[in-house]
């Protein structure tokens, strides 16, 4: 059993639903402390989080992650426990085997090996853990980078372990994220009986112009690493349940994933204008759960190309497809941040899992982009 099994394992038997963490970023501390890692434990609220920092000098590098896992479901749908760990025809069993944890497990024994073989290298090496990237993300990754930047301290390349691959681990990696911009939308309108529409005032349809313009209006065309921006409705509801009520309200959920070529002002702005030209009565409540960010070719991304081209003999893809990922909070700071890690296929559902040979070809990218950025 491979060093990066065996933790991999340790991590999954902790049943670290968010935000607890089970005891598993004591675990990655202990294994950390031991090649000369200096950490700062950062609690903030029922959050646990970490920095580990090995070395002072720039140029620094930083491997970020989440120890928080989301919740198992149904535990009879699953084929072994969802915190028992099991190998099975080649795969590793278990909640959070591929988000996160066995990511995780490839971070700490790449640097333990990278150590050993420089432990004389350029720069510094750095560890940014949360157990709060699947919850509402308040007092984690965002709170840590605030306690960074108070002080000064500047990240330059950030490697984020979400799991980015499609069919075979290093065949995509992320460059980037669109944002998420959300909107509730409340229309006013005045209830009363579907055969006396004169004294009542059907909020629906006098949304659905306002809608109609809303589905059809061009936002941007994208480029060469985000799509177009779309505008999408979630979930739209009005009335009693009786088919003889005009309702008097109708409530409206959207959201929005738009790239860097237009901003959330612009977005808020464009909605606002459509639905007052069409003169109606409503409330609406705004929600920013993420800028876009996009870290252009450079070093990090030709080294971590490099690595998986030399380990494995693929060319990778880069990518700003997906959800949101804590890499939002980075790289604003002006940090280059990329996502690598294992095949997707199995996150958040039952009987996710991981493949133990990508497990051990992850540590070895992992290992390989340190020595390209900081071996001497």
């Amino acid at each position: 059993m491979s060093p990066t099994l065996e933790l991999a394992i340790d991590l999954i038997s902790r049943p670290s639903v968010t935000p607890e963490d089970a005891g598993c970023q004591e675990t990655m501390i202990t294994r950390l402390t031991a090649i000369g890692f200096n950490i700062e434990r950062l609690p903030f609220g029922e959050v646990h989080n970490f920095w580990a920092r090995r070395g002072t000098s720039g140029p620094l590098f930083a491997f970020a992650g989440h120890s928080d896992v989301v919740p198992a479901g149904p535990l009879e749908q699953w084929i072994s426990p969802p915190f028992a760990p099991e190998i099975r025809d080649g795969c590793l069993y278990g909640r959070g085997a591929a988000d996160m944890k066995g990511s995780l497990a490839a971070m700490v024994t790449a640097c333990e090996r990278f150590v050993a073989e420089h432990p004389d290298h350029q720069g510094s090496i750095a560890f940014l853990i949360t157990s709060d990237e699947e919850g509402p993300s308040i007092n984690g990754t965002v709170k840590v980078m605030e306690h960074l930047t108070g002080r000064g301290e500047k990240i330059d390349w950030c490697l984020v372990g979400e799991p980015t691959s499609t069919t075979r681990v290093g065949d995509v990696i992320k460059n980037g994220r669109r944002g998420s911009l959300s909107g509730t939308l409340a229309v006013h309108g005045v209830q009363g009986h579907v055969a006396y529409p004169h004294l009542a005032d059907n909020p629906v349809h006098r949304f659905a112009p306002a809608l109609a313009e809303l589905c059809a209006m061009e936002l941007d065309k994208g480029d060469a690493y985000f799509p177009p921006t779309t505008f999408q409705i979630s979930n739209i509801h009005a009335g009693t349940g009786a088919n003889n009520v005009i309702p008097g309200d109708l409530e409206v959920l959207f959201n929005f994933r738009y790239s860097t070529a237009i901003t959330h002002p612009q977005l808020r702005e464009r909605v606002e204008t459509i639905l007052n030209k069409h003169d109606l009565k409503y409330d609406l409540e705004w929600n920013l759960s993420g800028e876009p960010f996009l870290t252009r070719e450079g070093e990090l991304i030709d080294a971590a190309r490099d690595a998986i081209r030399e380990i494995s003999g693929i060319a990778t893809e880069l990518s700003t497809t997906g959800g949101t990922s804590d890499g939002r909070f980075i790289a604003p700071t002006g940090a280059q941040v990329l996502e690598l890690g294992p095949v997707n296929a199995t996150i958040h559902k039952l009987n996710e899992c991981v493949s133990i040979s990508d497990l051990d070809a992850l540590s070895s990218f992992y290992q390989r982009i340190l020595e390209k950025l900081l071996a001497r």
